[in-house]
């Protein structure tokens, strides 16, 4: 798991807003979210558990089918996940809540009752056909994740020169031109891998383009 800065934002949310509201980790696909979202329940819950609406299963899928009775619904998704849930210890992620639109709506009810926190990851989530004929909830604390910046690709390789670039910045000092030779050498890596964290993953594992 690479150092995300979204990662920090989940923390204030936690803190700050939980349980009051669910936090929607929204941006492109394969940016991490899916990831952040269970590395941050690992972290910080006693249990937690993971929906992804891209691969369920028929008998979870099922599960979702009535939520107006919540003390069932949770007996239910506790049985089918074979993981308990522990009042406000616990947080159910919804992965890909954009496929079951339904559930995301459900939001309101499920905050409102309190037992436990939520997480939702979601791409293209705002998107016209993915909120159709649903109320969206105002129940949900936005965090916008994006492709790894620089500092965070600096973190991935274990080069952490970017914060002394920071400092040389704010001191107007001057490098030298060795100094500026490695730091363009490491920006323009930067540039030829990016920021996706599977390519990121790739150049840590084998130092190749």
């Amino acid at each position: 798991m690479f150092r995300r800065k979204a990662l920090d934002s989940m923390k204030e949310w936690k803190e700050n807003f939980a349980p009051s509201y669910a936090v929607l980790l929204e941006g492109a696909r394969r940016v991490g979210k899916s990831t952040i979202a269970e590395e941050f329940a690992k972290l910080n819950y006693k249990s937690y558990i993971k929906i992804d609406f891209a691969n369920i299963t028929s008998e979870l899928n099922d599960v979702f089918k009535d939520i107006a009775n919540l003390e069932r619904f949770f007996l239910r998704l506790q049985t089918v996940t074979g993981i308990t849930l522990y009042k406000r210890e616990s947080v159910i992620i919804f992965d890909e809540t954009q496929l079951n639109p339904k559930v995301r709506q459900s939001i309101k009810y499920l905050v409102a009752d309190g037992r436990f926190d939520y997480i939702e990851t979601g791409s293209l989530i705002s998107i016209k056909k993915n909120v159709k004929d649903i109320v969206i909830p105002s129940e949900e604390h936005k965090i916008s994740v994006y492709p790894m910046d620089y500092e965070e690709f600096m973190w991935a390789i274990g080069n952490d020169t970017y914060g002394i670039l920071r400092d040389l910045y704010k001191s107007n000092s001057e490098v030298g031109n060795g100094v500026n030779r490695k730091l363009m050498k490491d920006f323009r890596m930067y540039m030829a891998v990016g920021g996706m964290p599977q390519a990121v993953q790739a150049y840590v594992d084998g130092k190749n383009v």
